[in-house]
């Protein structure tokens, strides 16, 4: 007699793993079961689980960019700036970008009933060890085909630091000016000193910022998101 055992389906959800290759409501599903793994993300239907965190090669610059993106966030309402967020992007991806800058109301963006972004956020940092890093070819890729509107590379190891505008369906790498000044185009009034950023100067970072924040670019795209209202159930009727 066989065993019923044996011939039954295993209700055991498998771990995940590097290199799986799954769909992304079984990503979801394995990822949930598995608390104990703090980043993990699906990249054109594979998994990457993130190795665990250095100190100064990643978790210094994040803090950095999260120290820099909170201090624009703080002057410009209407935007929200979210750390090591789920996004859900299409079928086969679902990453979690180290930082993500998105427009709340009226943005490309939004926030899922169980508390996920869903849809390409205007702007998304990664902080990668080089160009080797799949941040620079696969999921560089993922997020030009979402219209990720502005990419941002630290590649900590080679000591460069990469940002890309989409334009016409490519990325384009943003020039700093004759001050070595990089200005955002989707949020005016970011700008970032990247030679103070690589050489560790936060302070001038944080003090080219606020010359940005005073602008009057910066002040008209305050009163244009303001004036966005997100949609009511009632309104659509």
């Amino acid at each position: 007699m066989i065993s019923i055992d044996k011939i039954a389906p295993s209700l055991t959800i498998l771990p995940l793993e590097n290199g799986d290759k799954l769909t992304r409501k079984e990503f979801e599903r394995r990822y949930h079961a598995m608390p104990n793994i703090k980043k993990a993300e699906l990249i054109e239907g594979v998994v990457y689980v993130a190795s665990p965190v250095r100190a100064k090669k990643h978790g210094k610059p994040h803090s950095q960019i999260m120290t820099w993106l909170g201090t624009y966030e703080v002057g410009t309402p209407g935007i929200e700036v979210l750390d090591n967020t789920t996004v859900q992007l299409d079928a086969d991806n679902e990453p979690q970008p180290d930082a993500l800058l998105r427009i709340e109301a009226g943005g490309r963006s939004r926030i899922t009933e169980d508390d996920y972004v869903e849809g390409a956020p205007e702007l998304i940092v990664e902080i990668a060890a080089s160009s080797a890093s799949y941040d620079l070819h696969e999921k560089l890729k993922v997020y030009r085909r979402n219209q990720v509107q502005e990419y941002l590379v630290w590649r900590v190891y080679d000591g460069q630091f990469d940002w890309f505008k989409l334009d016409e369906g490519e990325y384009i790498q943003l020039e700093a000016n004759s001050d070595g000044i990089t200005y955002s185009q989707v949020f005016p009034g970011l700008w970032l000193d990247k030679e103070a950023l690589l050489a560790g100067d936060l302070a001038q970072v944080l003090v080219v910022l606020q010359q940005g924040l005073v602008t009057q670019d910066h002040q008209d795209f305050v009163k244009k998101i303001s004036h966005i209202i997100t949609p009511t159930a009632n309104s659509k009727l």
